[in-house]
């Protein structure tokens, strides 16, 4: 919904504008341009880049495109260059005016990075163009979108040539909250409640196009044995088109991924380099960046911990699936498949509980400020982690914080991130081990503000006396649900 008013923004604007709309692959860019802007009555042009096509290819499709936006079908001669091609569309535009006075113009060119080929001069043309013609008529409103996120970010939002500082509308569509996982999973036909929404998107990160593959006569262990576990099944073979579709150097990223998944609570970037066996560069701090700005991982500073640097760690719960159960299986996926009840069978298994137990985490991550929200706490908060390691040999208590919130009056609440099957319950031994933890944090980051704790548990909370004591907060499965 916030996506569409922005759009609708953008459309009634009484000037010429330029919109940036970037994503990772099957997040639904192209999906919601087309569904908004084909049904509206003004001229919408669409043309989209092909993987590795050639110059000639590139704008052998554009004029034919042309041809059908704006003569019925009668695809005028092809141009041999951008320039060319640009200059088409121009002459044509300025044609419209005559027919079309009123109408808005919107140009959608969809998988930009892809139309970029070698030497093909497709940014300068633009930049041309642009500035030269399209700005100057207010009923244009070009979109340029893509998958490949960093090269999107580097080469137009901040491009340091002639589209500098042109774009007036940037767009980044991200994966479903669990709130809009629930509403489309109705829209399919499901009828399941919010552990079992919620088990559906530690597995596909809310990515909606994974979420279509899902079957409403069909359980939902029957369809993760379907999308995950059959032969060659649509969650093993989407992992390598997804990252050949978005990075070049395919092989290094999935490298970085494959160091961080054996990390789930966190890696430090000097850690990092010399596990990648690589000295500390540009080239691979860039390849960090784009991992992120996709929605791969994310990169933060433990509280407290400034001095230590940059941490890196996997936030996307289709990755974490992947590398946790897909990738050892790739032998066999490949050739037969492993059947019926797999899944079900595999639940509550050391390898599960520990496996749902991050993915939860990842997930809670995602919805810190319906964390926020729950607790009543500003939503100014900062959002962070911390964790205590201590030195070999010696006899200091360790500890690890899963999320916590530096507030605005003088107090932190830190939170106890638990996914279980029933309600959770504090006996004495964990009630201690809760206590030292708050300890330690006090302790070694030396803060002075109040602590609170929050306990964020997927089942909820049995209620104990040592609950009542320790725990000041209780986050359920159905605050993260809330829009």
């Amino acid at each position: 919904e916030k996506e569409k008013q922005k759009l609708s923004q953008f459309l009634n604007s009484v000037k010429a504008e330029f919109m940036v709309v970037y994503g990772r692959r099957r997040i639904g860019k192209t999906y919601l341009i087309r569904q908004y802007f084909e049904n509206s009555k003004n001229l919408f042009f669409n043309a989209t880049g092909m993987k590795e096509g050639k110059l000639e290819d590139q704008t052998k499709h554009f004029s034919e495109q042309i041809g059908r936006s704006f003569f019925n079908g009668m695809t005028p001669k092809a141009g041999t260059s951008w320039e060319e091609v640009f200059k088409l569309l121009t002459d044509v535009i300025e044609q419209t005016k005559k027919i079309y006075k009123a109408k808005k113009i919107v140009l959608f060119l969809d998988e930009f990075p892809w139309m970029a080929s070698k030497n093909s001069k497709l940014l300068e043309k633009l930049d041309y163009y642009w500035n030269q013609h399209w700005s100057n008529d207010d009923r244009i409103k070009l979109i340029i979108c893509g998958s490949s996120a960093s090269w999107i970010i580097d080469k137009i939002i901040y491009n340091k040539g002639g589209l500098h500082n042109r774009v007036t509308y940037t767009l980044q569509l991200e994966p479903f909250t669990l709130g809009e996982t629930r509403k489309f999973l109705s829209h399919l036909g499901f009828k399941i409640n919010h552990r079992q929404v919620t088990q559906v998107y530690m597995i596909t990160g809310g990515v909606p196009h994974y979420l279509a593959q899902l079957n409403s006569n069909a359980s939902i262990d029957q369809n993760i044995d379907e999308i995950a576990f059959s032969k060659n099944s649509f969650l093993f073979s989407e992992f390598d088109k997804l990252f050949s579709s978005l990075f070049d150097d395919v092989e290094a990223y999935l490298n970085i991924l494959k160091i961080l998944a054996a990390q789930p609570l966190g890696m430090g970037q000097a850690a990092l380099f010399e596990t990648l066996k690589i000295p500390k560069g540009q080239g691979t701090l860039s390849k960090l960046k784009s991992l992120e700005i996709c929605g791969f991982i994310m990169s933060f500073t433990p509280y407290g911990h400034k001095e230590k640097g940059t941490y890196y760690k996997i936030i996307d719960e289709y990755t974490l699936f992947y590398f946790a159960w897909l990738a050892p299986l790739g032998n066999i996926l490949s050739s037969k498949g492993l059947g019926q009840h797999y899944w079900e069978k595999r639940k509550l298994t050391p390898e599960w509980l520990a496996w749902s137990g991050y993915a939860f985490e990842s997930l809670c991550h995602k919805h810190s400020m319906h964390i926020a929200q729950a607790l009543g706490i500003s939503a100014s908060s900062v959002p962070g982690t911390w964790r205590y390691i201590p030195k070999k040999n010696s006899t200091d208590q360790g500890a690890q914080i899963d999320l916590l919130f530096d507030r605005d009056d003088d107090a932190i609440t830190l939170c106890e991130i638990k996914y279980t099957e029933n309600p959770l319950s504090i006996d004495k031994a964990y009630a201690k081990n809760l206590t030292q933890k708050m300890e330690v944090f006090r302790e070694r980051t030396k803060t002075t503000k109040q602590l609170f704790l929050a306990l964020i548990s997927a089942a909820g909370l049995k209620k104990s006396i040592y609950s009542e004591e320790l725990v000041n907060h209780l986050v359920t499965l159905d605050h993260l649900f809330i829009d």
